[in-house]
């Protein structure tokens, strides 16, 4: 009998858990949302529309869908060069084990790495001065959303890379020779056979994409010191009281992250039981 409840006491530890961690704290943002001194309001849901937060939720879709795409078409074509029969085996450990770290190096440690490297003073900056090159003053910012989509790259690419080489190992050697035996062209059979076989697994891999960098907070706020409106960053003002001090304002920018990542997550769910046919 102990033997048997051993599982499910873990079970009960995990549920607990997620209810202590994650339940709870859903349930008290909503509520501050549309509770306030005087009852039931939407005033604070409202306010989720005013410029400055608009602006903000702006920012963090733009960066979020701009970083994706980059870390989506990078991954995708790095994944299959590594993959190519004639590629050597050592570049494919190379990717792999180097993808592997990069995918979880983020954080201020990332954003210090980029300052010491594309920042105003870094080493590559100043090399390209020298050669007369001067890309601040041809409008690049390291500090600025391109700035950002840049260094979300870094670990967005080896992610994505980690997400689809399962799936590009997954096409069948057989689709490509009956391709191949009908006459048709390698942009024929990846327009009609290989990316409609991969476009779940792209997509999904998209929107991981985009929650994560959509989510980001450290690596933004130590790159540009919160001078860029973003949702995490108005969070953190409003609760730190660095420019003002109002919880429910940030309960009710959290509850519309909430929102976005939930359409994010339901998305991601039917494109995963849509992906799930092909592994059959």
């Amino acid at each position: 009998m102990l033997g048997r409840a051993i599982p499910w006491i873990f079970v009960g530890l995990f549920l607990l858990f997620t209810l202590a961690f994650l339940v709870a704290p859903t349930v008290v943002l909503i509520v501050q949302t549309f509770i306030g001194e005087k009852g039931f309001t939407l005033s604070y849901f409202f306010g989720l529309w005013d410029y400055q937060y608009r602006i903000a939720f702006e920012n963090s879709l733009i960066l979020g869908v701009a970083s994706a795409i980059t870390g989506l078409i990078g991954g995708f074509l790095l994944a299959y060069a590594s993959l190519q029969p004639g590629a050597p085996s050592i570049l494919r450990t190379i990717v792999t084990s180097f993808s592997a770290v990069a995918a979880n190096f983020a954080g201020v440690p990332l954003a210090f790495a980029f300052i010491s490297t594309l920042g105003s003073l870094g080493f590559v900056t100043i090399f390209l001065k020298h050669l007369g090159i001067n890309i601040y003053g041809m409008g690049f910012s390291l500090y600025s959303l391109t700035g950002m989509t840049i260094t979300f790259a870094y670990f967005q690419i080896p992610l994505m890379l980690i997400i689809i080489t399962p799936a590009i190992q997954g096409l069948r050697a057989q689709w490509r020779e009956a391709s191949d035996g009908l006459g048709a062209t390698s942009w024929q059979y990846w327009r009609l056979v290989g990316l409609p076989i991969l476009t779940p697994s792209l997509l999904g891999g998209f929107l991981l994409l985009f929650g994560s960098a959509f989510s980001a907070y450290a690596t933004p706020y130590a790159l540009t010191d919160g001078n860029i409106a973003l949702v995490t960053i108005d969070i953190s003002n409003v609760l730190s009281g660095n420019v003002m001090s109002d919880p429910q304002v940030g309960a009710a920018l959290s509850t519309g992250m909430i929102l976005v990542m939930a359409v994010v997550l339901v998305i991601y769910s039917f494109v995963s039981r849509y992906a799930a046919r092909w592994r059959r």
